[in-house]
């Protein structure tokens, strides 16, 4: 019996993915729960599994294509399967050696599999099979397009893990050494600079064309085809440009800036440190002040918290955070569901959590779904005042930054105290600029003065 295999429910608002890699090729037998194939959409990696055991008959969509909830991936037969059954428990293996040959024969080790003499590891090492969990998806594939091994790359990733800036790098490094070839090669006799040229570089189309004809002798040659690379989007990062973009020309996004000391803040997390690691078994952050001090902001300016849908206003009485996090093929937003709910160690767990997660490409799209305030911290990178983008449909989002030692006035006199810049990113069809900039001044009270927390949330 023919079962087709769709794709599948892909979560909130999202209707589109693209075919990463097939984990199995037409004519392989599967069993019910086995991997057959990687979806990407524009917030997660997904599997897609096998409901039945069978055989892969067909594969209707390649990788690379672009399909929509319902469409046809592939067809499995699992009568096949069951034929198979049959066939190899009742017909005798052509190739299986005969009990007297076995007898007679002496041992020999060259006719021993490599993966019984040395282990399943230097048979690894031997085929260039790299297992799914040295390598991200992204990085895959990137290497079957670029025809790059991975059984030669160095992982930087957590682990050794390899990650797209190691292949990247590896394309790089291939690709200056074909030039540096190239340009080590003697032109034939009679022929001109420019037709060696055409000779020696790779071709690429209307580029070469317009590289060995467009240039004239009294004007410097303004081509660079041969170190310039075209890397495709992946849907990920199709989705947050155009969402960015969404954002830019629908709301009417306006920012506002403060500054907070840091001081206090940082002499708690100095004192507590080690006693909290050691309760909690997780680090005392940043970012659980920042949470706890945005929901008490929120409860005073409830609009921040909530969105725009026709000509009506929605505020929500619930306060699920958004935390961006930076993973490897974009940034993505995993969300603190009721986090006025959260205790500073819950909030810090589930922080590291998400970010080990996103390292590992594992975020699932019950992480990334909904959110109603989104804080983005571009301080980790070295970022000292910036203005974040709306992550459409809320209204607000909240960005921190470096901190650095300034010189500040301090009743009547200049003293050097850790500051961090703040920017709130807000949406003025709803939130008027007196709300906005009280709102970031609530927040600069309830991070100088922590103990107000206690009283907010």
């Amino acid at each position: 019996m023919a079962i087709d295999i769709t794709v599948p429910q892909l979560g909130e608002s999202i209707v589109e993915a693209t075919v990463i890699q097939w984990f199995k090729k037409e004519g392989d037998t599967v069993t019910a729960g086995e991997a057959l194939l990687e979806l990407e959409t524009e917030k997660v990696t997904l599997e897609v599994n096998a409901n039945d055991t069978g055989v892969l008959t067909r594969i209707e969509r390649a990788a690379g294509e672009d399909v929509q909830i319902g469409d046809l991936l592939g067809v499995l037969d699992k009568s096949a399967a069951a034929d198979a059954t049959v066939v190899g428990a009742d017909t005798p293996d052509a190739n299986a050696p005969d009990a007297t040959d076995e007898a007679e024969s002496p041992a020999d080790d060259t006719d021993t599999p490599l993966a019984e003499v040395a282990g399943d590891e230097v048979a690894e090492e031997q085929s260039g099979a790299i297992p799914d969990d040295r390598v991200t998806p992204v990085a895959r594939r990137m290497a079957d397009e670029a025809g790059i091994s991975l059984s030669g790359l160095e992982g930087t990733g957590m682990g050794g893990r390899i990650r797209r800036e190691d292949v990247e790098r590896a394309v790089t490094e291939r690709k200056e050494k074909a030039v540096a070839e190239a340009a080590g090669q003697d032109a034939p006799a009679g022929v001109s600079d420019d037709s060696a040229r055409a000779v020696v570089e790779p071709k690429t189309g209307v580029a070469d064309t317009a590289r060995t004809t467009g240039s004239t002798a009294d004007g410097p040659e303004t081509d660079h085809g041969d170190r310039e690379e075209i890397v495709p989007m992946s849907r990920r990062r199709r989705t947050i440009a155009s969402r960015l973009v969404e954002a830019q020309q629908t709301a009417a996004m306006l920012t506002t800036f403060n500054e907070i000391d840091m001081s206090t803040v940082m002499t708690i997390r100095r004192r507590n440190r080690e006693a909290f690691e050691e309760r909690h078994g997780v680090r005392l952050g940043f970012m659980s002040f920042f949470v706890k001090a945005v929901i008490g902001a929120l409860r005073d300016f409830p609009e921040l918290n909530g969105e725009i849908r026709g000509d009506a206003i929605v505020r929500k009485h619930y306060y699920d955070i958004g935390i961006a996090v930076g993973a490897e093929d974009g940034l993505v937003v995993p969300v603190l569901r009721n986090a006025d709910r959260m205790s500073f160690a819950e909030i810090e767990s589930n922080i590291r959590q998400y970010a080990a997660k996103a390292g590992e490409g594992k975020l699932s799209l019950e992480d990334l779904r909904g959110g109603t305030f989104t804080i983005t911290n571009g301080g980790v990178f070295g970022s000292m005042l910036s203005t974040p983008i709306l992550n459409p449909p809320q209204v607000g989002i909240l960005g921190l930054h470096r901190i650095d030692d300034r010189p500040v006035a301090v009743d009547g006199e200049v003293v050097i105290r850790p500051m961090m810049y703040v920017a709130l990113s807000y949406d003025h069809r709803i939130i008027d600029g007196r709300e906005a900039v009280q709102f970031l001044v609530k927040v600069k009270s309830l991070i100088e003065v922590p103990a107000a927390l206690l009283l907010e949330v």
